[in-house]
């Protein structure tokens, strides 16, 4: 058996110690440690708490992070790592952009050599970010599945991946059937969920691109493999709404499609949800389904404006996406800059403290992963990042005029990319440090 494995980290922490049921609680289960340590072994956390050199393993030195702020490691519940190249694509909505964008771009998949190219950028940029676990779409083909999990497997990393199924409305080089479908999903699923770190999603890329005997091959999986998730897009776009309507006139909008093919439930997450109706939220609600919120890519494709204020009355989990390439950016402090400013258009209030929340340990419930990740509790995965508040001039005058520490969040929410990236931890160890 292997010796085990140890790393020591000393400096401010901050995480949110509970899930919460309403954002007027969040500030409650806030913690901040001035001058804390984490000890991680073989990947898990094995303590944490006030600085006490005592807990740090013999041999260990303590990597020592004065100035800066450690926070749990980010949570991208919606991305396209096929999109990468074609991120800032001009002047489409939806389904334009798709085909005049998307659907090129994504052919280019079939060669695993160009797949594998593609994706050690990907995770690249992940940890230059700050993202140490993300829910990613593939392309249909089998081989961008097996060059994503091989990437993220070097560095141990959590991502949970899934190949695209798409039978119809696509381009012949980017459509399956619902046969095959299946049984390569099938395959990718026996080849990789739960080896290492890896999960697997089975990912419909929306409902006009699947035949209804598609849908039905899905949820078979589905039931074959409860374990698995489900990851598609949701009520993004008016003019894809009343597509679905038409191609599905025997269903109650929708959601209704996917539900009644059995793809709903705890591990499903259907990205944006932008214009759900109210028996739509009811249903989320009810099979416990999570949201994918994309702020960056609603604005972009002038989808319209996400009412998260709905998830709390609703009590639908919800975690926050980038959604390259129709998304902006890769950091999640951009997109939740732009989250307060969706929320600023509708008249509500987005806190410090619950974006933080969204981030981190609200994007974990998202994905059925609160008991592994999202915050630093004893056992959980040590995924984690070291914020430099102060990355830029401007940056540091105004982190120099904060009042407290919600309005220092603030501010680097607002301000900030992956320049304040100062160094990034997977499973215990450092992945990524700003040069």
């Amino acid at each position: 058996m292997s010796a085990a494995q140890f790393s020591a980290v000393r400096g401010r922490f901050l995480d949110i110690q509970q899930l919460v049921h309403q954002p007027e609680h969040i500030a409650d289960q806030v913690r901040y440690i001035e001058d804390g340590l984490l000890v991680s072994e073989n990947g898990k956390i094995r303590y944490f708490g006030h600085f006490d050199p005592s807990q740090i393993p013999t041999g260990i030195v303590a990597e020592h992070y004065p100035e800066q702020l450690i926070v749990p490691g980010f949570i991208d519940t919606h991305i396209h790592y096929p999109q990468t190249e074609m991120v800032g694509a001009y002047g489409e909505q939806l389904l334009e952009w798709l085909n005049t964008y998307t659907f090129p771009t994504e052919l280019q998949f079939k060669d695993k050599a160009y797949a594998e190219h593609i994706a050690e950028f990907f995770i690249q940029q992940l940890v230059r970010h700050g993202t140490t676990t993300a829910l990613v779409f593939c392309t249909v083909h089998p081989e961008s599945v097996d060059a994503l999990f091989e990437q993220a497997a070097r560095l141990n990393m959590r991502l949970i991946a899934g190949k695209v199924l798409m039978d119809r409305h696509a381009p012949e080089g980017l459509t399956d059937t619902a046969e095959r479908a299946y049984s390569e999903s099938k395959a990718l699923i026996e080849k990789w969920h739960g080896k290492g770190r890896a999960l697997y999603a089975i990912t419909p890329r929306f409902a006009p691109t699947s035949t209804p005997e598609q849908l039905q091959r899905a949820g078979q999986l589905k039931a074959e493999y409860p374990e698995v998730y489900v990851h598609t897009h949701l009520s993004e776009n008016k003019n894809e709404i009343a597509w679905v309507k038409e191609l599905f006139p025997d269903h109650q909008g929708y959601l209704d499609v996917y539900h009644q093919y059995g793809l709903t439930g705890n591990r499903s997450v259907f990205a944006h949800c932008v214009h759900l109706e109210e028996h739509e939220w009811d249903c989320m609600h009810a099979t416990d389904s999570a949201i994918a919120f994309c702020p960056t890519s609603n604005l972009f494709l002038g989808s319209g404006l996400f009412p998260l204020k709905k998830t709390w009355q609703k009590q639908v989990k919800v975690g926050l996406g980038t959604d390259i390439g129709a998304g902006t950016s890769f950091s999640q402090l951009q997109t939740l800059n732009e989250a307060y400013k969706v929320q600023q258009l509708q008249g509500e209030k987005l806190s410090a403290f619950e974006s933080f929340y969204h981030a981190t340990l609200g994007s974990a419930k998202a994905l059925s992963l609160d008991h592994l990740l999202g915050n630093f509790h004893i056992g959980k995965e040590a995924d984690f990042v070291v914020l430099d508040l102060a990355a830029t001039p401007l940056q540091k005058l105004r982190q120099q005029h904060v009042k407290h520490l919600e309005d220092a969040l603030f501010a680097l929410f607002t301000l900030g990319d992956d320049r304040n990236i100062a160094a990034t931890y997977v499973d215990g160890q450092c992945v990524y440090v700003r040069k």
